[in-house]
C-alpha cells in the first residue's frame, strides 16, 4: 500500500522534535517497529502474530515503567503515547488501520507543540502533516495514476484556498483563557541557572549558546556593565555549596500567563522573552518594578512567577521606581552573616586582617582591591579546588571562574561582619539583528555579590570586574580570548564563529525570525489580542469577536458553496454531450418513462421503445452512441460527430413523440 510509504515519512518527522526529549532506547524502538512494518509490505518478513506482538508489547511496557520509575507527568504521558504510535505499526493490515494510525499520528504533531513552538518546529511538523494527508489521499483512491503528484497540488491548492481563512480566524477568534490546564513540568533538569552553587557549576554554562531570553527595550539599551539581570539569591553555604534560606512553597496546579507584555513599550520599560526554565525564577535589571501582572514581587528586589515557566514566557518591567531597604532587622542580618562552624581559616584571617582597615566600606574596597592588584585569573578552565576551597582558590591556586570569586568574597565579607549574599543571573547580553533587541545566552550566566552598608543599603559588588574588567564591559568572548576556552565544547555553535561576517549575519536573522515568531504567533494570547482589537476603529470586545468569527466561517461556506455551484454549472454548459443526455432523459419522462436510479442507457432505451413501438430504432441507436461515448475505448469518431448524431436522433423521436398519444408508464402509472 502506497500510503504507507507516506504515513512512515510523516512519523519520522514528527519524532524529530522530540529527540532529546524521548529516551534513546524509545527511539530505537520506534525506529525499529516502523521499519519492520515496512520490511513486511515489501514481503521480507511477516507481521508478527497475536502472541508475539502480545510478548513485544509486554517487553516495551516494561522497559517504560523502570524508565519513569514512579514519575508521572505530562512529558512522561507523552512518552508512553509515542511508545503506543510505534507499537501501534505492527497491527496495521487494513484500510481500516491506516485511517486509525493517520489520526494518532496528528495527535502526535499537536503534542509536539506542547513541548516546541520555534518557527523550525513549527515547520517540521507542518511537513509531516502534509506527508499524512497525502497519505490520506493515497489511502482513499490507491489506483489514480500518479496519485502522489495529484495529490500534492490538490494539497497545494487547499491550502491557498483555505489560508485567509486560518489567518482571519486566528487574528480574530476570542482568545479566552482554558477552563483547565495541566503544567507541563516534568521534573527533567533543563539547561540554565540552578538553585544551588558550587565552585565551578556556572563554568559549565560558559560552554552553552543556547538562548536564556531575550529583551525589547522603549528606550536605549542600557550600557554593558549595567546589563546585570538578577534571578535569584544564595545566601545559605552548607560546607561548599551555596543554597537558598528559604525553600519555595508548593504551589497549586496553574499555569503561567505567556502574554505578560502588551501595548507600546514607554521609556523605561523593557519586555523579556524568557525560555522554558521550569524554575519560578523571572530574571530582571536591579531597580525594575513588575509591569504586567504575571510576575510578582519575591522579597531581596527579585521576582517570581506563579508557577514554573514550562514554556516560553514574556513578562514586562519597568526601570527606576523601586524602594531600597531602609533598614536590616535581626534576623536578616544573623542570616546574612552565617557561616560554617570551621573551614578555610586563612579566609578568616584575611577578613580580620581587613576589618583592622576600618569601616565596612574599606573593609570591601579592601578586599577588591586585593583581587586587582595580585595575579588573579579569570578561567574557564578553573582546577579542582580541595577541602577548604576557599583559602585554596585566595592564596594557593589563584585561578577560577565568577562563581569561585563571587563565593570566596561572600565568605570574607560575612567573616569580616558584613552582610552579605551571592547572587545569581546573568550579565551582559548581544545586539540582535538591526540592534532592536538584545539576546542573553547561557554563557552569560554570572554570579556576584551584594553587601549591606548602613546607609546605602544592599551594595553590588563584582569581584570578577577587578579581575577580568572586559567581562563585564565587553562580555566571555574577550574575557578569555588569549585562553582560547570560548565555546570549546560546542563545535557547530554559530556564536563560536562570530567573527565570521557571514555566520554571525545569518545567525542574527534566524533569531529575528524566530523571535518575531514567538511574540506575534505563539505569544498571540488574550491580552495581545485584546490590545490589538483596542487599536481598532470602535474597539472590539469578546462578544463583537465572537459575532466576527461566525461572520467569517459563514461567509467562507457560502462562498465555497457559491463557486462550487457555478462551476458545476460552467462544468454542464460546456458539456455539450451531457445536456443532450439529460434532454433525452427529459423527453422520456414527457413519454411515461421516467429515469430510474442507476439505469443504463440500453435499459432506458427498451423501456422507452415498449412504451412507443415507433421510437424502437432512433432509442437504440442512441443508447448505443451513449455507451460508445461514456464506457468504451476511445474510437476513430470525433465529438463533433457523435453530438451531431444525436441531435439527430433526438429530433427524429421528438418528431415520433408528437404523433403518438402519450403512453401508460411502464412503472403502471396511468
Amino acid at each position: 500500500m502506497r500510503a504507507l510509504v507516506w504515513l512512515l515519512a510523516g512519523f519520522a518527522l514528527l519524532l524529530i522534535p522530540q529527540w532529546d526529549r524521548l529516551p534513546p532506547w524509545l527511539l530505537a524502538a520506534c525506529g525499529v517497529l516502523a521499519g519492520w512494518r515496512w520490511l513486511a509490505r515489501t514481503g521480507r518478513v511477516r507481521l508478527p502474530g497475536r502472541w508475539l506482538r502480545m510478548a513485544i508489547m509486554l517487553v516495551l511496557m516494561a522497559v517504560y515503567i523502570a524508565t519513569v520509575q514512579g514519575h508521572f507527568s505530562v512529558d512522561t504521558a507523552a512518552s508512553f503515547f509515542v511508545l503506543a504510535v510505534g507499537l501501534k505499526w505492527l497491527e496495521t493490515r487494513s484500510a481500516r488501520d491506516f485511517y486509525v494510525v493517520f489520526f494518532i499520528l496528528t495527535y502526535l504533531a499537536a503534542v509536539n507543540f506542547l513541548f516546541r513552538q520555534g518557527i523550525l518546529w513549527a515547520f517540521i511538523n507542518f511537513a509531516a502533516l502534509a506527508l499524512l494527508l497525502v497519505g490520506l489521499q493515497t489511502l482513499n483512491a490507491p489506483d489514480l495514476p500518479a496519485g502522489a503528484r495529484r495529490g500534492w497540488k490538490r494539497l497545494g491548492g487547499m491550502m491557498l484556498k483555505t489560508l485567509p481563512v486560518v489567518v482571519l480566524l486566528f487574528v480574530f477568534f476570542p482568545r479566552m483563557a482554558p477552563l483547565w490546564s495541566v503544567p507541563m513540568v516534568s521534573g527533567q533538569a533543563r539547561t540554565g541557572l540552578s538553585d544551588t552553587m558550587r565552585p565551578g557549576d556556572i563554568s559549565s554554562l560558559a560552554q552553552n549558546s543556547e538562548r536564556a531570553f531575550r529583551v525589547s527595550f522603549g528606550g536605549d539599551m542600557p550600557p554593558y556593565p549595567a546589563r546585570y539581570w538578577r534571578g535569584l539569591v544564595l545566601d545559605y553555604l552548607d560546607g561548599e555549596t551555596w543554597r537558598q534560606f528559604e525553600e519555595s512553597a508548593i504551589e497549586p496546579p496553574s499555569r503561567v500567563a505567556r502574554d505578560g507584555g502588551v501595548g507600546e513599550l514607554e521609556p523605561g520599560q523593557y519586555d523579556v522573552l524568557l525560555e522554558p526554565t521550569d524554575r519560578q525564577w523571572a530574571f530582571a535589571l536591579d531597580g525594575s518594578v513588575a509591569v504586567s501582572d504575571n510576575v510578582i514581587p519575591a522579597g531581596q528586589n527579585l521576582f517570581r512567577f506563579r508557577r514554573p515557566a514550562d514554556t516560553s514566557v514574556r513578562y514586562r518591567m519597568a526601570l527606576g521606581n523601586s524602594e531600597g531597604q531602609p533598614s536590616l532587622g535581626t534576623g536578616e542580618r544573623r542570616r546574612y552573616l552565617q557561616l560554617p562552624r570551621d573551614g578555610n581559616p586563612r579566609a578568616r584571617a584575611l577578613a580580620r586582617e581587613l576589618v583592622r582597615r576600618g569601616s565596612p566600606e574599606q573593609v570591601v574596597s579592601g578586599f577588591i582591591e586585593r583581587l586587582r592588584q595580585q595575579p588573579y585569573f579569570y578561567t574557564l578552565r578553573p582546577p579542582s579546588m580541595p577541602d577548604d576551597g576557599i583559602d585554596a582558590l585566595l592564596f594557593d591556586e589563584m585561578r577560577g571562574f565568577c562563581a569561585h570569586y563571587a563565593g570566596a568574597a561572600t565568605f570574607v565579607f560575612r567573616a569580616a561582619g558584613i552582610p552579605a549574599r551571592v547572587v545569581l543571573g546573568y550579565q551582559g547580553g548581544e545586539p540582535g539583528a538591526g540592534g532592536d533587541y538584545l539576546i542573553v545566552r547561557q554563557y552569560d550566566a554570572h554570579a556576584w555579590v551584594e553587601v549591606w552598608l548602613t546607609g546605602r543599603g544592599w551594595v553590588q559588588v563584582d569581584p570578577t570586574a577587578a579581575i577580568a574588567p572586559s567581562r563585564v564591559e565587553s562580555g566571555l568572548r574577550d574575557a578569555v580570548a588569549d585562553e582560547g576556552s570560548f565555546l570549546e565544547d560546542e563545535m557547530i555553535s554559530p556564536q563560536r564563529y562570530n567573527d565570521l561576517p557571514l555566520v554571525q549575519w545569518a545567525s542574527l536573522q534566524l533569531d529575528r525570525i524566530n523571535y518575531n515568531w514567538q511574540r506575534w504567533v505563539v505569544g498571540y494570547q488574550g491580552q495581545s489580542q485584546m490590545d490589538l482589537m483596542s487599536r481598532l476603529p470602535g474597539g472590539l470586545g469578546l462578544k463583537e469577536l465572537g459575532y466576527l468569527s461566525a461572520g467569517i466561517v459563514g461567509a467562507a461556506l457560502l462562498l465555497a458553496g457559491l463557486v462550487s455551484g457555478l462551476r458545476l454549472r460552467v462544468r454542464h454548459r460546456g458539456d455539450r454531450f451531457g445536456r443532450l443526455v439529460l434532454s433525452w432523459h427529459r423527453f422520456c419522462e414527457q413519454c411515461g418513462v421516467p429515469v430510474r436510479t442507476g439505469e443504463t442507457p440500453g435499459q432506458l432505451a427498451q423501456r422507452l421503445a415498449q412504451s412507443a413501438p415507433g421510437l424502437e430504432k432512433p432509442a437504440y441507436r442512441f443508447a448505443r452512441v451513449v455507451n460508445r461515448h461514456y464506457y468504451s475505448p476511445p474510437t476513430a469518431a470525433k465529438p463533433e460527430q457523435e453530438i451531431r448524431q444525436l441531435k439527430q436522433l433526438l429530433k427524429a423521436m421528438k418528431r415520433q413523440g408528437r404523433r403518438r398519444p402519450p403512453a401508460p408508464s411502464v412503472d403502471g402509472n396511468q
